[in-house]
């Protein structure tokens, strides 16, 4: 691993940090892309299931879908610029640079799902996000101005004076800075702190972290949304999250049943399995809870036709949809983040942010299905764009030590276990405010045990760790001074068991 230098330096590989390479590229730029994803599997975006919406010529209906799904909390400045720039900037990326094929070429197959107020949703199969993602990778590899660094993290930003100037960058065992004119985080979500995802096993908070210990504000940190309908099997932690049965099966006529065979979403809201996911989320908790179990009854849409992908899932776990596919809550995206404004500017000089990383402010307090490759999209072009121009200054990095032996063997799994059983009883989808305090409490001190290796050790591991210590740490520090429930921020009374 050398020293390099670069105009922009982009950490991720998703649909985010796709986007903001190829419009620094466009911009003049070169551009070094840095990932710890070997194959394109290993980002969030591949496991993008429902796709991208569209306004359809109705951006004020999106709009109101939005700020309605988001509970208030959305700042609507945001919902503007992305409502406005979305038939735009799909056009441009997906359609005429990448020649994406949705599902029904020149009569789009549009989807629904859930609290949209119309079928407005661009998608291929169940499964965009891996025809969005390759074909992006693969743009941005053929492209002059970029270059891409495979199997590489960063671990911590490198600062002075309030401005940053790149980042300490990893690869097979060694590091060394890379000084950039600007740098942009789009390192996705914060799966990994939680014991059922639908992350990725990357997904370790990396970019909220390093932005936070760096000293850049984070906003709406308490707001994780958890998807109402994975896969309830065993759990998958080889490094492709929790299956995802996609919103779009509800969105064509799947509804949800219980232990005792009962369809129970009208009960709980008017738009039944097309409500808000917080809402079905705790809903089919509480179903879970009262009765044994959930399951996604297929029988009312032809499954196999119209969802292929999903159904040869179910095959490959042994499950027949038509007896009933089990289901269960799953973490699935952090609609905080570190806060940026409408270019992807956060509050340190020099610094952007976007994805899931990053809060925008479109979300609020729970955010709209399939509006998440979008915010990537257009958030990525325009923070790309913006972070260009910027000459690199060299800067004397901080040593980072490795004198001391190896971590103990099981040191970093051991405390990640512990850390995601924090999460899952104290910070989940139903929170008190004791467990909230118990929660900061546990984490404080899981956080000094990582601290006191980082000061003398180095190695990605232990940095994903302390990453995932951090973040954790600051969603329930977020959580437990909202005292009041929106979204998927949601306060009860009843005490939950003891995880420490």
């Amino acid at each position: 691993m050398n020293e390099r230098t670069t105009d922009l330096l982009v950490v991720g590989s998703g649909v985010a940090g796709c986007a903001a390479a190829l419009a620094g590229a466009r911009a003049g730029a070169d551009v070094t892309l840095a990932t710890k994803a070997t194959q394109p599997e290993e980002s969030t975006s591949y496991w993008a299931q429902g796709g991208v919406a569209v306004t359809r010529g109705e951006p004020e209906a999106f709009k109101a879908d939005i700020l309605k799904a988001a509970d208030g909390v959305a700042d609507p400045e945001a919902v503007d610029v992305l409502v406005d720039s979305a038939d735009e900037a799909v056009e441009d990326v997906f359609l005429d640079t990448l020649g994406v094929e949705f599902d029904g070429e020149k009569s789009p197959d549009y989807g629904r799902e859930a609290a949209h107020s119309e079928a407005r949703i661009l998608h291929v199969d169940a499964s965009t996000g891996k025809h969005l993602l390759a074909p992006f990778l693969n743009h941005l590899a053929d492209h002059d101005a970029v270059e891409i660094l495979e199997d590489t993290a960063a671990l911590e930003l490198l600062t002075h004076e309030g401005r940053v100037h790149g980042a300490m960058l990893e690869q097979d065992g060694e590091w060394a800075p890379c000084f950039a004119g600007a740098t942009v985080l789009a390192t996705g979500g914060i799966g990994a702190c939680y014991g059922r995802s639908t992350n990725p096993e990357t997904a370790t908070g990396d970019g909220i972290a390093m932005a936070a210990l760096a000293g850049a504000d984070l906003e709406d940190m308490e707001y994780v949304q958890f998807h109402p309908t994975a896969f309830a099997g065993e759990t998958n932690r080889d490094g492709q999250g929790t299956f995802l049965l996609s919103e779009a099966v509800r969105g064509e006529g799947a509804l949800l049943r219980n232990g005792d065979g009962e369809r129970f979403m009208p009960e709980y809201h008017a738009d039944a399995e097309l409500a808000p996911r917080d809402v079905v989320a705790r809903a089919v908790e509480t179903e879970r809870d009262r009765t044994g179990e959930v399951y996604l009854d297929v029988t009312p849409l032809d499954f196999e036709a119209e969802f292929p992908d999903l159904h040869a899932e179910c095959e490959k776990r042994g499950v027949d949809p038509d007896d009933g596919i089990p289901v269960a809550p799953a973490e699935h995206f952090l609609c905080g983040g570190i806060a940026v404004d409408t270019e992807g500017r956060a509050s340190l000089d020099r610094l952007f942010a976007v994805g899931e990383c990053a809060r925008t402010g479109v979300h609020g307090a729970n955010r709209l299905a399939s509006t998440s490759l979008l915010e990537a999209l257009v958030w990525g072009l325009r923070a790309g764009e913006a972070a260009t121009g910027f000459d690199a200054e060299e800067i004397e990095a901080s040593e980072l030590l490795d004198r001391d032996p190896t971590l103990p063997e099981g040191f970093a799994e051991e405390k990640a276990v512990r850390l995601r059983r924090v999460m899952d009883e104290y910070v989940g989808i139903e929170r008190t405010p004791d467990d909230l305090r118990r929660a900061q409490s546990v984490l404080r001190r899981l956080k000094g045990e990582v601290d006191a290796y980082t000061r003398t050790r180095t190695s990605r591991p232990l940095y994903e760790l302390r990453g995932a210590c951090v973040t954790a740490l600051l969603v329930a520090r977020a959580a437990a001074e909202q005292e009041e429930s929106r979204g998927c921020h949601h306060l009860v009374e009843e005490p939950t068991a003891d995880a420490d």
